[in-house]
């Protein structure tokens, strides 16, 4: 049943991760666009980028584990039974 649940928190993590990570690119491309209509923002502000990235990847990690908790709660011979 564990690798069951790793499997499933793996196949949500990584759209999460290359989500984050493109997010990422384009905010440090247009960091200056944002600091030139907003006043007193700065363009790289690294402490944002890295709070915003862990929430967003904490709320992917949760958001796959439920799955990955109902998957290790179904009996496989009952699945394919029903097919």
């Amino acid at each position: 049943m564990r690798d069951i649940t790793q499997l499933v928190i793996a196949q949500g993590m990584k759209p999460t991760g290359i989500g984050v990570l493109c997010g990422l690119v384009v905010a440090f491309a247009l960091g200056g666009v944002v600091q030139s209509m907003v006043y007193g923002v700065s363009a790289r502000d690294v402490a944002t980028f890295l709070v915003v990235s862990v929430v967003l990847i904490a709320v992917g990690f949760f958001a796959s584990l439920i799955p990955a908790y109902r998957a290790t709660r179904i009996q496989p011979l009952a699945v394919l039974r029903d097919e």
